[in-house]
């Protein structure tokens, strides 16, 4: 029987009767004569919870103390194991066998860093086994085992990857990823007023989105389907009351056949302002802008690297190195943030990233992209441009205005 994998959202099983209503959207898939792997996250805002747990152990008077990433990791990847334990039970419910399984037993094989790792290699075989043996499999996303056998997590949005890795490794036949969205936008709907509704988008231009910051699909996760050529199929978990209804959903497809020059998508790249008033750790949004005149590029690259934050946007002149570093999987921000001073670094605090991403854009499309930000009065702080994106660091004041001009400027305009 052709395999197929489903990936379910924390909103998707928030509470056990959205459990067992993904339970039935499950059992319906099976009955239509499918081996079925799911992946789950963990329940509502539980990893949001169990972070901010954490943090209420420290000492009163220690308030930029920031816990050790391996037992955030050891912490947080409980979550999902909730949640597949709680989603298992609803299956057996309704007569069928099912069996949870946890990133390690999955054999989700990572790298050695906590909490943003990154999956090295997958060996499914306790999945295959049980599939063999007539059984829903039920896997925790977000997490994987170390090559040292530590837990890990794999960043926000790693169930994705999860799913996504799985499907590569068993050969599966699609992967579908529901949430409490349904598919994707040219912008953010509560930025842009009446953005357009994607219906199908190539693999290459997604991976270019949420590398710029789309809260579609993880990165990681575009980057596993575009290797092995999987098919995705993302829509709303409300909007479906069974799986063959739910096959006609949104297709993320592995080709690449985007007309030159049609803009899809102005992605902000920052916490919304929900987020900012509740993450401290975010410095008020989830980008900085870090630079430090006269030093060399290798330099800055092994002083974030030994702090392991993330980089992007990396550049290098006579005037020294600078880089982008995106807080949303940087857990103990305000410690690094004081190792960062001490060693001398300028850190430009406050800074949003806004993009425009579309095929063939590069250097003719910039002047389009400047005059747009000029009508907003916002001048950027940094600007790089590719085949598929050009993107600025602006004040984060002024980054829903740029969102709408430039959703005006490139999405309107192309039609």
């Amino acid at each position: 029987m052709a395999i197929i994998v489903q990936k379910y959202g924390g909103s998707s099983v928030a509470d056990v009767v959205k459990i067992g209503q993904v339970a039935d959207k499950i059992v319906a898939a099976k009955s239509a004569g499918h081996d079925v792997v799911v992946v789950v996250s963990a329940m509502g805002k539980t990893t949001d919870e169990l972070l901010a747990l954490a943090r209420t152990v420290r000492p009163p008077e220690d308030v930029l103390f920031d816990p050790p990433r391996r037992e955030l990791d050891m912490l947080v990847s409980t979550g999902e194991r909730v949640s597949m334990a709680l989603l298992s039970i609803a299956i057996h419910a309704r007569g069928f066998d099912a069996v949870s399984f946890t990133g390690s037993q999955s054999g989700i094989m990572t790298n050695d860093r906590h909490f943003d790792a990154r999956i090295i290699e997958v060996r499914p075989h306790r999945i295959e086994d049980e599939l063999a043996r007539g059984r829903i499999v039920i896997v925790a996303g977000y997490q994987g085992m170390s090559y040292k056998r530590e837990i890990t997590t794999l960043g926000r949005g790693g169930s994705d990857t999860t799913a996504v890795a799985l499907a590569a490794a068993l050969g599966a036949e699609s992967c579908e990823i529901y949430s409490d969205v349904d598919g994707v936008y040219s912008a953010d709907p509560r930025v842009v007023t009446d953005p357009k509704h994607l219906g199908e988008v190539d693999l290459a231009t997604l991976q270019q989105m949420a590398e710029s910051g789309a809260k579609v699909l993880n990165a990681q996760a575009v980057e596993w389907a575009r290797r092995a050529k999987i098919a995705i199929y993302a829509r709303r978990t409300a909007d479906y009351h069974s799986w063959t209804h739910a096959r006609a959903g949104l297709r993320l497809r592995p080709e690449d056949p985007r007309e030159q020059g049609a803009g899809v998508g102005v992605r902000e790249t920052v916490a919304h302002e929900e987020a900012i008033t509740r993450v401290r750790a975010v410095v008020g949004l989830d980008r900085v802008v870090i630079a430090r005149s006269g030093e060399s590029l290798r330099h800055v690259v092994d002083l974030l690297g030994k702090m392991q934050l993330p980089l992007l946007d990396m550049s290098w002149s006579h005037a020294g190195a600078s880089a982008i570093v995106p807080l949303l999987n940087v857990p103990d921000w305000d410690r690094a943030r004081k190792k960062l001073v001490a060693a001398g670094v300028d850190i430009d605090a406050g800074y949003a990233l806004v993009s425009i991403v579309g095929a063939e854009l590069g250097a003719a499309a910039l002047p389009r992209f400047l005059d747009a930000l000029d009508a907003v009065k916002t001048v950027p702080k940094t600007l790089s441009a590719g085949p598929l994106h050009i993107s600025a660091a602006i004040p984060g004041a002024a980054l829903a205005p740029a969102q709408r001009a430039l959703h005006a400027a490139f999405v309107d305009l192309d039609g």
